[in-house]
């Protein structure tokens, strides 16, 4: 019984952990834009009960006349796999 309640609770842990950085993140969803941005930020957020950690990286190109943009994606990894979890595109 001990034993198995470690083995949940390492898991969990492990799927806490920031395995991936801010570049490799970037790198990673930069394929996902389709575009080539003027501008990147990125930001670490956490989700869920287990507050599970992803980055999110916004693409944007402003619009020419300064209010908005032109074009928006935002992507995000997990920061912990590396994968794709989502991705939006608003323009």
């Amino acid at each position: 019984m001990l034993f198995a309640l470690t083995a949940v609770a390492a898991q969990s842990c492990q799927e806490g952990q920031v395995r991936i950085t801010k570049e490799q993140a970037i790198e990673t969803a930069q394929a996902e834009a389709g575009f080539t941005p003027d501008r990147t930020q990125v930001r670490l957020v956490r989700q869920g009960v287990a507050a599970q950690p992803f980055w999110a990286v916004s693409f944007s190109i402003p619009a020419p006349s300064g209010d908005g943009y032109a074009r928006l994606t935002t992507v995000r990894v997990d920061a912990n796999k590396g994968t794709i979890a989502a991705v939006n595109r608003e323009r």
